[in-house]
């Protein structure tokens, strides 16, 4: 009973802002289209219609290249744009999800463990000091070399990427958890090392790797919109909104809308992320509270 009253409490604090209520909102709305997508377009986002290519928006509406079916216009290929946006969102957000969970998993048991004992601090901490030496996109790419390109491959290499992130910050946490009175007091009653980490740190550490997780999701969906872009991401003709941008970089002086509404849709989606975790973390972080 406690923890719902507790969420509850901190549910109405996240709702008492208004713009990390209109971003939580944003983004279960944004959920439900790309979950149901089927539901809310008729069009297969791969088919394509060369009679119907490069047809404009409901801006155009006037135009007679504008087609009512079509109401955010259609590709070089005559591919429905609203429909790619769907389906392309929906890859995008499973891949920000799965990643940013891989992530966490590994990144919670390697800052766990390095925290709370010294002689494992140093070695893997090491070995994330190593994976912090590369550019996040360039270990991205150099992962997906050896990989080879598909969707799989793109999510193992950006999870990968953020598991010394969440490893250092989760030390860090555990670190400052670790020197509380109560958990020297549990020690000296003989509570083994596991029931500790699991039952008394982990569980005061969950604020900390919630917020983590909600910026981390924001970070992930930008890493695979730049495999993508670059080619080594998701794999053609599937949607996704990096590709998309990148299959319209040679129409972009003709039908500039096929980069401005996957772009947009990017920005609205990292800021509304970046702004719930920054909330979530006002609401959740114990040195921020009066």
């Amino acid at each position: 009973m406690k923890r719902e009253s507790q969420f509850r409490i901190n549910f109405r604090k996240l709702l008492q802002n208004k713009l990390a209520t209109v971003c939580f909102f944003v983004l279960i709305l944004e959920l439900i289209l790309v979950i149901f997508a089927p539901l809310f377009t008729k069009w297969d986002p791969n088919a394509t219609d060369l009679l119907s290519r490069l047809c404009p928006g409901f801006w155009a509406s006037g135009s007679d290249k504008f087609k009512p079916e079509h109401w955010l216009g259609t590709d070089e290929l005559g591919r429905d744009i609203w429909a790619r946006l769907l389906y392309g969102g929906r890859i995008s957000l499973e891949v920000g999800f799965i990643a940013t969970i891989i992530g966490l998993v590994f990144g919670t048991l390697f800052g766990m463990l390095a925290g709370f004992y010294k002689k494992l601090d140093n070695i893997i901490m090491r070995i994330m000091d190593v994976l912090f030496t590369f550019p996040g996109i360039l270990l991205a790419l150099l992962i997906v070399a050896m990989l080879g390109v598909s969707t799989l491959n793109a999510t193992i290499a950006i999870s990968i990427w953020a598991i010394p992130s969440f490893a250092r910050m989760i030390r860090s946490r555990v670190l400052q958890i670790k020197q509380e009175e109560y958990i020297t007091a549990i020690q000296s009653l003989g509570a083994k090392d596991w029931w500790i980490m699991t039952r008394h740190i982990l569980v005061n550490a969950m604020p900390t790797i919630i917020v983590i997780a909600t910026m981390r999701i924001a970070n992930a969906i930008l890493s695979i919109a730049t495999l993508s872009y670059l080619g080594v991401g998701v794999p053609v003709p599937q949607a996704e909104w990096g590709g998309m941008i990148a299959s319209a970089k040679t129409q972009m002086y003709q039908a500039p809308y096929l980069i401005i509404v996957p772009g947009v849709a990017i920005i609205i989606t990292v800021i509304c992320f970046n702004i719930l975790g920054d909330k979530l973390r006002d609401i959740l972080d114990p040195s921020l509270k009066d």
